[in-house]
């Protein structure tokens, strides 16, 4: 280590050559104990390497991406700060971390989410916190810093603390649904762990039919979200889950009744027989990406017709070749023109799902060709050129290269 009162007491390149040595053996180590898929190695370690580095071990924080104000598109003003955490994408990291076996940076996690719920005191939850646990960064430009290729403005700060976005109360309860089932955590959750997560459930019952902010934080688009309530169903789901595994019968029985309740909303004011599909939100006709997480939250089954319906029917509005569109209509700064490349890795998983496994084999090669001479991505590929635009590296966006890959890979016996 280099500080003010540590002089160097060896030549720089004999002190240059062990730190590079000892970072080499450190990361050669840890990616030693993934459970890699036989496939795609190479961008699934850089990948999670990278991941594990947006990671503050410090409080178990994990922030969306290291830079601010990378615009989603040229010249489009959409330039935000992501060196916060969001609930939302921590929960998809962790989720593909453990996959990977890499259960460490969850406990971390956990402790992190373990302070808010303590802040929260069975209050609302902000979708973002800062990385040592900060409630507000009010959003505000940079006047005196140049913008990346003069495409302002520069902000520090995230309004998105303000949103109330309905589906972070499953965010929380799925990322804590691990640790009450996995037998290599130091430390196993337990009835204490479950009872101070109930308040989360409680929340996330009460809101699941309330409007709120969607998931993509679009300002001032308040509705009942197909998305949010989805996630509310998914904390009820696993509260059940919980229960049960704890031995605790009234408390299972009770979970279980409040998500057949969320399901039944769900299914009956969400379901549009006009475009065949589930919909944006309760009583629309919209459709966008975050529905492709029907499945991968479990609560539509790939034999479930509606699935296929709905996937159908969002392939036909939102996919641009290997691009999927989060969504497409216009916001406060118009229609979006750049992909998000999750969603066309929630596409890719959804078509797997669905048995279409070579035309899901077929893109994802595609879109592990938009990664960068370091096999890295941001958040938002031009659509034509496969630029990439956005904040960067965007966690997001590695956490469905991983998934994708691990889904999608033969297996190892296929060579053993």
């Amino acid at each position: 280590m280099l500080g003010p009162d540590e002089p160097l007491t060896r030549s720089p390149a004999a002190a240059t050559s062990e730190f590079y040595d000892r970072t080499r053996d450190y990361w050669r180590d840890w990616i030693r104990q993934l459970a890699l898929p036989l496939e795609w190695q190479d961008a699934v370690i850089r990948a999670a390497i990278t991941i594990k580095l947006c990671n503050f071990e410090e409080t178990g924080a994990i922030i969306a991406a290291m830079t601010t104000s990378m615009p989603e598109s040229a010249d489009s003003g959409r330039n935000w700060g992501y060196r916060y955490c969001w609930l939302r994408d921590a929960f998809f990291v962790v989720r593909a971390l453990n996959r990977l076996g890499a259960v460490r940076i969850l406990e971390n996690y956990l402790r992190y989410l373990s302070n808010i719920m303590a802040m929260a005191d069975g209050g609302d939850i902000q979708p973002v916190y800062g990385i040592s646990l900060e409630t507000q960064f009010l959003e505000r430009e940079i006047t005196t810093l140049d913008s990346y290729r003069g495409m302002g403005p520069v902000r520090v700060g995230n309004q998105a603390y303000e949103q109330i976005p309905h589906d972070v109360y499953g965010d929380i309860v799925l990322a804590s649904t691990q640790a009450f089932f996995d037998k290599r955590l130091f430390r196993q959750a337990g009835v204490e762990d479950f009872e101070r997560l109930e308040a989360v459930g409680e929340r996330a019952y009460k809101l699941h039919d309330q409007p709120g902010e969607s998931m993509w934080e679009q300002r001032g688009n308040v509705r009942v979200h197909t998305s949010s309530s989805l996630m509310c169903w998914a904390a009820c789901d696993r509260l059940a889950k919980m229960a049960d595994h704890l031995g605790l019968r009234c408390r299972a029985s009770y979970w279980s009744r409040r998500a057949d309740k969320v399901r039944a909303a769900i299914e009956e004011r969400a379901w549009d027989p006009e475009i065949d599909s589930f919909a944006d939100y309760f009583g629309g006709d919209r459709l966008d990406a975050s529905l492709m997480l029907m499945h991968e939250v479990g609560f539509l089954q790939p034999g479930d017709s509606r699935f296929e319906k709905t996937l159908a029917a969002v392939e036909k509005r939102s996919r641009r070749g290997p691009h999927l569109m989060r969504y497409h209509e216009a916001d406060d700064f118009g229609a979006p023109t750049n992909s998000f490349i999750i969603c066309s890795f929630w596409y890719v998983e959804a078509l797997a799902a669905l048995g279409r496994r070579d035309e899901a084999r077929e893109i994802f090669e595609e879109l592990l060709t938009k990664r960068n001479h370091l096999g890295l991505l941001s958040e938002d590929p031009e659509i034509e050129s496969g630029e990439l635009w956005g904040n960067f590296p965007q966690t997001y966006s590695l956490v469905g290269l991983i998934n994708c890959a691990l889904r999608l890979s033969r297996t190892w016996e296929c060579v053993l």
